[in-house]
């Protein structure tokens, strides 16, 4: 069995009663994860992004934060 350090770095809560928390995972060869769990009632969704694919990820997000237009954002 692998052994694992798990740090937690944040929750959210999201739209819809959903949940997102995101954890650093480190493996013992030192390899880092950000483990990112979204919950929805009592259904989890766990996905796990190396450092290239939380750029990705994250760069996106801001793009459509940045350019998204709706009635619905008020920050």
């Amino acid at each position: 069995m692998t052994e694992e350090i798990i740090k937690d770095r944040s929750d959210h809560d999201l739209p819809y009663g959903r949940k997102l928390n995101f954890k650093e995972v480190t493996q013992a060869d030192g390899f880092a994860l950000l483990r990112m769990t979204i919950r929805e009632g009592r259904r989890f969704t766990i996905i796990d992004l190396d450092k290239n694919s939380a750029k990705a990820l994250s760069a996106d997000l801001a793009d459509w934060a940045e350019n998204t237009s709706s009635a619905t954002n008020q920050n």
